[in-house]
């Protein structure tokens, strides 16, 4: 879309506001949010200024000058503000080459997208994100002088089956390992999942499913597979909603990888593919239907996963969940069906693998 189809939109919806969203170095989703008046062809074209400094691992004080630079392309209506928003994703600017920062996340995805193509390996590259959580009633943790501890609680929990509740224990709830795909009332979220998955439809992304995960509090979402850029937006859009939804319902969602000791913890699979024109690269004659070029974007990752855990384990909270016997990989290895393995080869039957 260009400023002028955006000005017509803001006039079509009566937007009073605009907010402006970009990605910090941890992933975290920043705004701010613009009165109407600033907003023209001129704020929407060439963006505006903000204090890079102040973002945790960008800019030092004495160059903090950077400029957000609207994305057209896509805008959406906050469905969680009272007065009439409209959200437009940034790209993180440097004010003097005005070239990309180097350490904006959705730049970087840019700019890979921009090598693929010049590499002449294929045109467009598909990614399919499965972000876990897990949603609790209670969340409390301390760090003093003379004591330190956490504490989660959820309705769900099995470590409840003996707690009084002023209206009865009603003793539906998962036990461990076992939340996977239970119906009503033990699991216990339904309607919550549903208001996450509206709200991220009313924002544009294309959404496919939910469902309760194996530990008891968890849950996950689906949505389509998309391109890079456009799927790290709607991964924004989906941790905005499951937050913001899970807190309307008085209640805190967390994308931690385990909250809790001896269950499941919370990863996020995502599926990959490369495309040619309308060719599948990644489809083939070799190891569980795979290609040539499939078998080396593989050797990629595993050559390259210890660089890569830099972003994908990024805590030590990561590793807590990366052990044996629950689900996820322990190993630097690839395998079809396997759901442990590291890289693992899904069973298809479709042509457009």
């Amino acid at each position: 879309m260009s400023a002028d189809n955006i000005l017509k939109k803001i006039k079509e919806k009566d937007i009073e506001y605009v907010d402006l969203r970009f990605t910090d170095p941890r992933g975290k989703l920043q705004h701010v949010t613009q009165d109407l008046a600033t907003v023209d062809e001129d704020m929407l074209n060439n963006g505006i200024f903000f204090d890079g400094s102040s973002i945790a691992g960008w800019k030092a004080i004495n160059e903090s000058d950077m400029i957000l630079k609207p994305d057209l392309s896509n805008c959406f209506v906050d469905p969680f503000f009272t007065h009439n928003t409209l959200v437009l994703f940034c790209d993180v600017m440097d004010p003097i080459s005005k070239t990309y920062y180097e350490r904006d996340p959705r730049s970087t995805a840019k700019k890979a997208e921009e090598y693929l193509k010049k590499t002449k390996i294929g045109d467009k590259a598909y990614f399919g994100p499965e972000p876990e959580f897990f949603v609790f009633d209670d969340v409390r943790f301390t760090n003093e002088m003379n004591k330190t501890g956490f504490e989660v609680d959820s309705v769900e929990g099995p470590y409840n089956t003996g707690k009084k509740y002023d209206n009865g224990n009603m003793g539906h709830r998962p036990k461990i390992k076992g939340g996977y795909f239970p119906v009503p009332p033990v699991d216990g979220s339904q309607d919550l999942r549903s208001e996450c998955l509206k709200a991220m439809k009313d924002m544009g992304v294309k959404v496919e499913k939910h469902h309760h995960e194996v530990a008891p509090s968890q849950h996950e979402l689906g949505t389509l597979f998309n391109t890079l850029v456009n799927q790290g937006d709607s991964m924004q859009i989906y941790k905005y909603a499951v937050h913001n939804v899970a807190h309307s319902f008085g209640k805190t969602a967390t994308f931690m990888p385990k909250p809790v000791k001896n269950d499941n913890g919370s990863g996020m699979h995502i599926h990959q593919s490369i495309f040619k024109g309308n060719t599948p690269l990644f489809a083939g004659d070799k190891y569980a239907g795979l290609s040539d070029e499939c078998l080396y974007y593989i050797g990629g990752i595993i050559k390259h996963a210890r660089a890569l855990n830099a972003f994908s384990n990024a805590s030590t909270n990561s590793y807590k969940r990366l052990i044996p016997g629950f689900e996820a990989p322990v190993l630097l290895a690839y395998s079809s069906r396997n759901r442990s393995a590291s890289c693992r080869i899904p069973f298809s039957t479709s042509k457009k693998r």
